[in-house]
């Protein structure tokens, strides 16, 4: 797929620019069995960067299919005290971990109840909020990266022969990612670019902006922030004081609205790939700050949608607000990932679910009025569009165009 030594570049931007991994650290890689000679790969540059331990999991869709097709209803869901172990491990300060993306078991849930698909997740899920509490603190020193199966490159390259379609995504992720053979050596191209996001987040955070306007084709959001929000991206210091890039590659500004304040309509621009299934023509509304329509091309989509945001309470507010404008590299190709991953760093987007403690300047203490989301779910859906249009509002009056024209105007 790739050449050995474009290969070992992927995996130790991944190890030593994304995750800053020192030596004695341990490094936890989850994948699907698709997934084999990435997670080979960066278990080689974890042992080359001092690492004391690699440590691989491999998620097999067809497994937990099985397990919601023919479990009893009382096993659905589960977290066995092993599993609790293994993630309470990757929460210590010297551990970090990467997730590797793209779909490797095709209709893998299909024709399975919705409501069984959301009673095992959200089951699970249920049993883990000291771990949900942790992510949201910045307490899990994470990373996410994506290798192009052969299922997924032919969603992307339909008219590419196989083989081809996958080296062809390939060059693409490397380009997303500041590798390609135009950007500077190693990881000095990715390095400086999540510098320069990080830098746009300082300048969003120093305007104290109180409400913002989305506008766009189908969408016609109002969102309140609180006064002390915060505005991430690129790389951030985590809760143990280790800088982190946690979307490989990544576009975005993002943080998270005030709870239960969103109001307006939105229509998504690209389709989300969701639980093996490409959900098409996803819109809805918000009174309140609660979703309260919900649409989609497909009925059948719609219900396994609607099923998961009705899961807890708060599923159907707004946890993350991210920016991304129209000059970002993923954006320019034009072209549909079918990734969540790599999708939402192509356009603007929303996030269903639980927001980020991070993305207050000093996180709660049991104030409401810095509080974020809380919820079991965090669920990306994309609305930029070219002419999209941003404006912030600060607490004096003062407007602020942040997207004209789909493009920055800081």
């Amino acid at each position: 797929m790739l050449a050995p030594e474009r290969l070992a570049r992927y995996a130790d931007a991944v190890v030593r620019s994304c995750l800053k991994l020192d030596p004695g650290d341990a490094l936890f890689i989850q994948g699907q069995p698709a997934h084999r000679e990435l997670m080979v790969a960066l278990t080689e540059a974890a042992y080359r960067a001092g690492a004391a331990e690699a440590n691989v999991e491999y998620l097999d869709n067809l497994v937990a299919a099985a397990r919601i097709r023919l479990a009893a209803d009382e096993h659905l869901g589960p977290l066995p005290d092993w599993a609790a172990k293994r993630l309470r491990a990757q929460l210590e300060p010297r551990s970090a971990s990467v997730t590797i993306i793209g779909e490797g078991d095709p209709g893998a849930f299909d024709k399975l109840p919705s409501a069984r698909i959301v009673a095992d997740s959200q089951g699970r899920m249920g049993k883990m909020q000291w771990w949900l509490r942790a992510v949201k603190a910045g307490r899990y020193r994470w990373t996410g990266c994506a290798w192009p199966t052969p299922y997924w490159a032919r969603q992307v390259y339909p008219g590419l022969d196989p083989v081809e379609a996958q080296r062809q995504l390939a060059e693409d992720l490397l380009w997303f990612c500041r590798l390609g053979p135009d950007d500077p050596p190693g990881a000095e191209g990715w390095e400086a670019h999540v510098e320069a996001i990080a830098r746009r987040g300082q300048i969003l955070t120093a305007l104290r902006l109180e409400r913002l306007e989305l506008r766009g084709s189908g969408t016609h959001l109002d969102v309140l922030l609180p006064e002390d929000a915060r505005w991430l991206g690129g790389q951030e210091a985590n809760a143990h004081g280790r800088l982190v890039s946690p979307n490989f590659p990544t576009e975005e500004n993002f943080t998270s609205p005030t709870p239960g304040a969103t109001t307006g309509t939105f229509r998504c621009s690209r389709p989300l790939s969701f639980r093996g299934r490409l959900i098409e023509g996803i819109a809805g509304e918000f009174r309140g700050g609660s979703l309260v329509r919900l649409e989609a091309a497909d009925e059948t989509d719609r219900e396994l949608l609607a099923a998961f945001l009705a899961s807890d309470p708060g599923a159907s507010r707004l946890g993350e607000l991210a920016l991304v404008d129209r000059t970002s590299r993923i954006g320019r190709m034009e072209r549909h990932y079918a990734n969540t991953l790599i999708d939402e760093n192509a356009a603007a987007h929303i996030a269903f679910g639980y927001g980020f403690d991070q993305a207050r300047v000093q996180p709660a203490r049991g104030g409401r009025a810095h509080r974020v989301n809380s919820s079991n779910l965090h669920l990306d859906v994309m609305i930029g569009t070219d002419d999209l249009e941003v404006t912030g509002f600060t607490a004096d009056g003062r407007d602020v165009p942040l997207i004209r024209g789909g493009e920055w105007r800081l």
